[in-house]
């Protein structure tokens, strides 16, 4: 067993590639259930145990299919980066025509990995990765086509969490790399070209893993987790550190303006990978719910494990000043998700997974953010739940008549399953659980990617 813990237990890679159809299901899978359930996350193929982050490792991408009622098929498939396919002996992945690793227009870019996200976007299944690394392409069944650049727009590299806009269609992402001393505001069309990007200057060149999006304002997080080049020349590949003298602020970016046209909002020192949702209230401010670390990567350099993360809601003015915190939830948790025909919308309810100390996983969470009540979904201490992905049960369902959906590691038989709750009866039994014939490991994000 490796000593370091994100290559050991269920952190650990699976050898390789694999796929099972006629998949094994207790109870019944809803018939309005069609399509397929993605997720990713790190399956290194040569790490090294001293250095090694959780956030590099190669991308492997899992997937189950649903149709007529049945789990059709269960399949893995690495991303096929550059070193994937030297370790592998596979062709290497064919990229856009002038993109090269170490091009400063496009901070690791083709070639690289991707292993944070898969989104399906304008008809195509993309792999997703931050600090400026290229999409990559998938085919329905998984395997990895080419790097993409949207047809030629995308000026540098992406994001590991866009935001769709429910009214629009339109992606919005927030680009960085630690080449730059900005933050690159990113809108694609549904048409999958980029019709926009605003570039805003960051001096301390900050990891930024996600952002915010409202009616009118696009939200930027400039926090104090910052690019240390004495970290880099260790040798550690994610070259970032806390940094308590940084500061800690939100940026208001109107979606029609420009960088001059930023609010900067000031916040006590803490760093956010995800938030839940943003909107706007009926006074104009912004309110905006996140998963709060109180600091990250100032003991532990190889994943993110310095203290509990917390739901709360941040209260900004979009004439400045300090931002008004409140605690939502004081339990350990994190990946929190919601009904994404909400997104930047007011919106009552969320979900999240446990996440306590080591770091370790647990049950599912679900937050009725009016009430302030919230449910609880576990099936005791060997089953360790991923991320939680909402579907609708139509197009116009109210807002929790669906299903949430998720990966789930059991670790007395060393397998996983996928587990569908109904939203509406959450701490209840599974209304479906499907049955993998090996496990998935500790991964990232993944959605529901519905037939067209």
């Amino acid at each position: 067993m490796s000593e370091n813990p994100y290559l050991s237990g269920n952190f650990a890679p699976v050898d390789d590639e694999l796929s099972a159809s006629a998949l094994e299901v207790t109870g019944a899978i809803p018939r309005e259930l069609e399509g397929r359930l993605l997720r990713i996350g790190p399956n290194p193929v040569a790490a090294d145990p001293a250095k090694h982050h959780w956030f590099l490792g190669n991308g492997m991408v899992h997937g189950v299919r649903l149709r007529d009622g049945r789990a059709e098929w269960y399949r893995r498939r690495f991303v096929r980066d550059d070193q994937v396919a030297a370790v592998k002996g596979w062709e290497r992945t064919p990229r856009p025509e002038g993109a090269s690793v170490g091009d400063l227009g496009r901070p690791a870019n083709a070639g690289g990995v991707a292993n944070t996200n898969v989104i399906g976007y304008a008809g195509k299944t993309l792999a997703i990765v931050e600090a400026g690394g290229l999409p990559v392409e998938l085919s329905d069944d998984l395997e990895t086509v080419a790097y993409s650049d949207f047809a030629g727009t995308l000026p540098a590299g992406f994001s590991a969490h866009p935001k769709r806009d429910p009214d629009t269609g339109e992606l919005h992402a927030a680009v960085y790399s630690f080449l730059w001393d900005k933050i690159q505001y990113v809108v694609v069309g549904p048409d999958g070209k980029v019709r926009k990007t605003v570039d805003v200057p960051t001096p301390g060149r900050p990891m930024v893993h996600d952002c915010g999006l409202t009616a009118n304002y696009f939200l930027l997080l400039d926090l104090p987790v910052t690019f240390d080049l004495k970290i880099a020349v260790q040798g550690f590949q994610l070259p970032y550190q806390w940094n308590a003298d940084y500061g800690a602020r939100v940026g208001l970016l109107p979606r029609d303006g420009g960088a001059e046209d930023v609010v900067w909002c000031e916040v006590d020192p803490c760093f956010v990978f995800h938030p839940m949702n943003a909107y706007e209230d009926a006074d104009g401010r912004v309110v905006f719910d996140v998963v709060r670390h109180p600091r990250m990567f100032a003991r532990d350099m190889r994943g993110r494990n310095e203290g509990t993360p917390t739901l709360d809601r941040w209260l900004l003015d979009p004439a400045g000043g300090a931002i008004k915190e409140e605690r939502l939830d004081d339990r350990g948790q994190e990946f929190p998700r919601h009904d994404e025909r909400l997104v930047g919308k007011p919106y009552r309810f969320g979900y999240t997974t446990g996440f306590a100390k080591g770091p370790q996983f647990g049950g599912l969470m679900k937050h009725d953010l009016r009430d302030r009540k919230s449910e609880v979904h576990q099936e005791g201490p060997a089953r360790h739940f991923m991320e939680p992905v909402f579907v609708a049960r139509s197009a116009d369902a109210s807002e929790d008549d669906g299903w949430v959906m998720a990966y789930v590691y059991d670790a007395t038989t060393d397998r996983s399953d996928v587990v569908v709750l109904h939203a509406q009866d959450f701490e209840a039994e599974p209304v479906a659980t499907i049955h993998l014939s090996s496990r998935v490991p500790y991964g990232f994000h993944g959605n529901w990617i519905p037939d067209a």
